[in-house]
């Protein structure tokens, strides 16, 4: 009896440009996206050449490969283990543990390529998902199984906003968290790692990094990965799931990086000319089902606070709601220093959130768009030249300001202030009272770092 042994397709290299490598295949070329191996290298087939050979992008460093070398296609894409097994480890993109706690045994194993879910299967109900930060919660409200971006340029607060909704969030809301975590720093992996762990909840959390010394291929795939994995908690095991994504402009650079290695003409700013389809491939994957949902926030860094680069306004387009951070508030001591103007959430209507909600809402934005028109007469003329309602605006607009500040559990240990979490109803309580003009006379710094209007001492 002759056992036959299924034909392993082989293919040589014939160039090596950086990550980019050029393989020659005699019998059969590979499928676009399959998994390529040259001994411990490997590759991902991105573009078919001639009809022998393809281009592929590598996804580790390829010292030590050379022209000639033999390549073996193992016949499908980059796969990473799905299942309860992931839960409290750290991964990398090829479903490695970098925890140094022994590798998983993981049952299943899926292709990182998954289609997205049709629209007919979408569920179409708003629901609210509260995060127990006062400025989000009031001004821009998440939606479950929706989008959720943190805008901001370098050093404003993203990656620590993240951090506190995943200690408010994962208590409240069961469910499964996932971090990942594209082209970030080690040194902030490492933080959320004890974070998490501190916190009692990395048993309910899976992590999984593409870090900034990466190659490129690694970073532009570690965001499908995550997805894989969210997607396996949401239609499997039917649990809600928060996916935490920082940072989305490190995927569209890492895609603008793979783009230009492979010879593509650059877009406007020097992007990928197919950054719309990259963004939406991996954006149409985050949405809620009848089994589950998945609640998407993402950090966003805005290159030189220019919100009208490419990679910002795409991005901007798939969010049900986006939350600025400002700078200028930082740099006042405001935190979290979201934008409450610039801030904006498709959940904020009466229908939704309520009547009270939403006018307290407006009536907010409205006081601090007035006071933000003031302070250049302020600033020249002083204070005591404006009319006795405007400077009632003013007094209620820098009271609003800081009791929209909040200290966080995430920040205890660097400001001194026990962190806090604000229900709905108290932080819109409090707003109302400020309004109605309750604390004016109160010393602005009494609401400052506060959870509940409650804590205001004379």
């Amino acid at each position: 009896m002759v056992i036959r042994t299924a034909q392993v397709n082989t293919g040589t290299v014939v160039s090596i440009r950086g990550s980019v490598i050029d393989i020659r295949f005699q019998d059969k070329l590979p499928e676009i996206h399959n998994q390529l191996t040259a001994g411990p290298i490997d590759i991902e087939v991105l573009i078919h050449i001639t009809p022998e050979v393809v281009r592929g992008i590598a996804l580790v460093p390829t010292q030590g490969l050379a022209r000639g070398a033999t390549v073996i296609d193992t016949g499908h894409p980059l796969m990473v283990p799905v299942g309860e097994q992931l839960l409290g480890r750290v991964l990398n993109i090829f479903g490695s543990t970098i925890d140094n706690k022994g590798e998983i045994k993981a049952r299943q194993w899926r292709s990182i390529h998954q289609k997205s879910v049709p629209l007919s299967a979408h569920t179409t109900t708003s629901e609210i998902f509260n995060t127990g930060i006062k400025a989000i919660d009031v001004l821009a409200p998440l939606e479950r199984g929706g989008k959720a971006g943190l805008f901001g340029g370098a050093g404003v607060g993203k990656t620590v906003l993240i951090m506190e909704m995943i200690h408010n969030v994962v208590g409240r809301y069961g469910g499964v968290s996932i971090f990942c975590g594209i082209g970030e720093r080690v040194r902030e992996g490492e933080e959320l790692y004890r974070e998490l762990k501190d916190a009692g909840v990395l048993d309910k959390a899976v992590m999984i990094f593409g870090q900034m010394n990466e190659q490129p291929g690694a970073r532009f795939r570690v965001g499908h990965a995550a997805l894989t994995m969210a997607e396996y908690f949401r239609d499997n095991a039917r649990q809600d799931v928060l996916l935490l994504i920082d940072n989305i402009f490190r995927f569209v650079q890492a895609g603008a990086e793979v783009s230009g290695l492979l010879g593509q003409l650059p877009s406007r700013v020097g992007y990928q000319p197919t950054l719309a389809t990259e963004l939406a491939e991996l954006e149409e994957r985050i949405c809620s089902t009848k089994n589950g949902a998945i609640t998407s926030v993402q950090a966003v860094y805005v290159p030189a606070d220019d919100f009208t680069d490419p990679a910002a306004v795409h991005t901007f387009g798939h969010l049900s709601a986006a939350i600025v951070l400002s700078r200028k508030m930082a740099s006042e001591g405001l935190y979290p220093a979201i934008d409450p103007l610039q801030s904006q959430s498709s959940m904020l209507t009466p229908n939704i959130v309520g009547k009270r909600h939403y006018h307290l809402a407006q009536e907010i934005r409205k006081t601090l768009a007035e006071y933000e028109e003031l302070k250049d007469i302020i600033a020249m003329l002083g204070l005591e030249e404006l009319s006795s309602d405007n400077q009632k605006v003013v007094h209620r607009a820098r009271r609003l300001e800081r009791f929209l500040t909040q200290p966080f559990f995430t920040t205890e240990q660097f400001t001194g202030h026990k962190g806090k979490m604000v229900e709905l109803e108290d932080a819109l309580d409090g707003c109302e009272r400020i309004l109605k003009d309750e604390f004016m006379d109160y010393p602005e710094k009494s609401l400052y770092m506060i959870g509940t209007i409650q804590d205001v001492k004379k």
